[in-house]
């Protein structure tokens, strides 16, 4: 018989940045999804589904939030989230039943994924990483939980290609960095590269600022 794939624990006690991140969003989930509306039609419209339409098989979607994505998702695939924030989670879980779908939902922390080596074959995060502290030990992670030939879907703001806009994203993560632990002048791609990932596609829209990045961990 074959042996199980050992889990890997997620760690007893965060780092202090993700502590904090955890009471940010915590404290930001009752009002997550009215907050972002106004965004999600104006800056970010169409990128959930073009994330949700490419995935397949067992899907992991880091930073699940509220399930914002859950209705998208082809009805074949199985669905696992992990976030890092309990409040963030039970509202997900709420949508999940609502929609009448089955999604394993998990508290943990996205540099430490509670899923064992080669276990997924869709890992999925929006909006995720521009906040997640360590975004470099995440996308590692995605690596280690994905099976070779696996995809990695993202849609995130990042740095814009227009300097007067990268000048006013300066600016404001001189506030949002130290109040929300939010980055506006980070950039994934480079990060997806260095990881281990084979780019298949990417989109850049709204002056640069919106990114979609679909890649693969190479097959052996």
């Amino acid at each position: 018989m074959p042996s199980t794939p050992r889990r890997r624990p997620t760690p007893r006690q965060l780092s202090e940045a993700t502590e904090k991140q955890r009471e940010v969003w915590d404290a930001a989930a009752p009002r997550y999804d009215r907050s972002m509306a106004l965004l999600e039609r104006r800056l970010f419209d169409g990128g959930r589904p073009w994330l949700a339409q490419r995935a397949r098989g067992r899907v992991l979607e880091v930073a699940v939030g509220t399930g914002a994505n859950l209705p998208l998702y082809p009805g074949d695939v199985q669905l696992v989230g992990v976030d890092l924030s309990p409040r963030m989670l039970g509202l997900a879980r709420e949508r999940a039943a609502e929609l009448g779908r089955e999604v394993e939902l998990l508290e943990g922390d996205a540099a430490a994924l509670p899923l064992p080596d080669a276990s997924v074959d869709t890992a999925v995060c929006a909006l995720g990483l521009c906040s997640i502290p360590d975004p470099a030990a995440a996308l590692a992670e995605m690596h280690r939980v994905l099976r070779p030939g696996g995809s990695l879907l993202l849609l995130d703001h990042v740095v814009s290609t227009w300097p007067p806009v990268r000048a006013v994203q300066w600016l404001v993560e001189r506030v949002t960095v130290r109040v929300a632990g939010e980055w506006f002048t980070r950039r994934q791609l480079p990060l997806v590269r260095a990881a281990g990932f084979e780019v298949v596609e990417t989109e850049r829209l709204r002056l640069g600022i919106v990114e979609r990045v679909h890649a693969r961990r190479p097959a052996p």
